[in-house]
């Protein structure tokens, strides 16, 4: 009889398991992107993970590539259709428009979704990701722009950044659109032209060029010496809010449809990690495909895992520090009661514990506190539970502090 094949201990392909490191520093992203967010004004909403598919698949919604390639899109047993989101812009528009008359505008309001693409997995790109969605709506002003730009720039230096460390680009739709009206480029030769302006950085600077030559369009048209009307405007107000980082390429487009105005992306500059963080920009018609009056918008994503690549690089991730401050072992299963009895003594004052139940000798039970990264230990055995006296030791530093056990709490809410 042959052994039952067992089960694959991989995760699915393109997604990630966080043990608890990684997920202490997923918790401090995350954190530092809400503590920012509402900071700057914003506040917090959520939906759920599944939305109609039709919400991607509506016209300016966003490109076949996305529908077609990268969505998670199923049948559920009521015979709807339904796509895992990919991105949360669709839904806040869908959000906003159905409660439009009870809102109040400006309205800034912020998420941090999961999302899902099935795309190739790579540096800096999964399948799933967390991401900060920030968005503004109901102002066409531009200091709009600047202040969604804004957010994104105290984030980066609220995880540790210097303005040398990244740049801000910006681009125009609208510049892009005037061009392209200008050069007389039709549907399909738009669209070549947005995908070459996206390719650029990737490309050889004569292969640009060339392209640009056969769809007609002089290499001079791009100059980035003036900033469009828009993008000059937005400049100006982040110079007065201190952002001295945001320059102007017209290379930027952004991959979504929707975008109707200014668009921008966050590049790191560090050699190892070259490559553009995220970006935004402004969407004014999205929620035309639920309302006939449409409500303006701009707003950002910013993700997990470019994050982590840009604080790596730069030795900016924190260190793993475990919630448990002590670990109890004990010299054998008789004291667990007494070791039982001082962790309920010192978890109802504060301090994060952990006991160990005797099942292994005392040597493993330290070496099971050291795995743990739990930075003290303490050993409840007969002499210490006679005495009323108890060890604590540092197993970073190998140094002991004797303390009775009322004061055991004291020492731990003190460090």
């Amino acid at each position: 009889m042959s052994k039952k094949e067992k089960l694959s201990v991989e995760s699915y392909k393109g997604v990630r398991d966080f043990y608890p490191a990684d997920q202490a520093f997923l918790n401090y992203l995350l954190a530092t992107y809400r503590a920012v967010a509402e900071r700057m004004g914003y506040v917090e909403y959520h939906a759920s993970v599944l939305e109609p598919a039709e919400l991607y698949k509506s016209k300016g919604a966003d490109n076949e590539e996305l529908v077609n390639e990268q969505t998670y899109t199923f049948v559920d047993r009521g015979g709807r259709e339904v796509t895992l989101r990919p991105e949360m812009t669709p839904t806040v528009a869908r959000m906003v428009s159905a409660k439009r008359r009870e809102l109040g505008f400006p309205l800034r309001l912020f998420s941090i979704p999961n999302v899902f693409r099935y795309e190739r997995p790579q540096r800096g790109r999964l399948r799933e990701h967390w991401q900060l969605n920030v968005d503004l709506f109901g102002s066409p002003s531009l200091a709009a722009d600047a202040e969604v730009i804004a957010v994104a720039h105290t984030l980066m230096k609220e995880f540790g950044a210097e303005d040398k460390d990244f740049v801000i680009k910006l681009g125009s739709r609208t510049f892009l659109n005037t061009l392209m009206d200008t050069y007389a480029l039709g549907d399909e030769a738009r669209m070549r032209f947005l995908g070459l302006l996206d390719r650029r950085a990737k490309m050889p600077a004569e292969e640009f060029a060339a392209a640009l030559g056969e769809m007609n369009v002089p290499l001079d048209a791009l100059s980035a010496d003036t900033a469009p009307a828009d993008v000059a405007e937005v400049l100006d107000l982040l110079a007065t809010l201190g952002i001295q980082n945001a320059v102007f390429d017209p290379s930027i487009v952004r991959g979504f449809a929707y975008y109707s105005g200014m668009v921008f992306e966050v590049f790191d500059t560090h050699p190892e990690n070259n490559r553009a963080l995220f970006g935004g920009g402004r969407y004014d018609n999205l929620t035309s495909l639920f309302d006939d009056e449409p409500i303006t918008g701009v707003g950002f994503g910013m993700g997990d895992v470019t994050m982590h690549d840009f604080l790596s690089v730069r030795g900016l991730l924190p260190a793993y520090i475990p919630p448990t401050k002590l670990y109890v072992a004990v010299a054998d299963k008789e004291m667990v009661p007494h070791a039982l009895s001082i962790a309920a003594d010192l978890r109802a004052q504060g301090v994060a514990t952990a006991v160990d139940f005797g099942d292994k000798k005392l040597s493993d039970q330290i070496k099971a506190a050291t795995k743990h990264s739990i930075p003290y230990l303490l050993v409840v055995g007969s002499n210490e539970v006679t005495s009323g006296t108890f060890v604590v030791r540092d197993l970073a530093s190998g140094t002991e502090e004797s303390l009775k056990r009322a004061e055991l709490s004291a020492f731990f809410l003190n460090l």
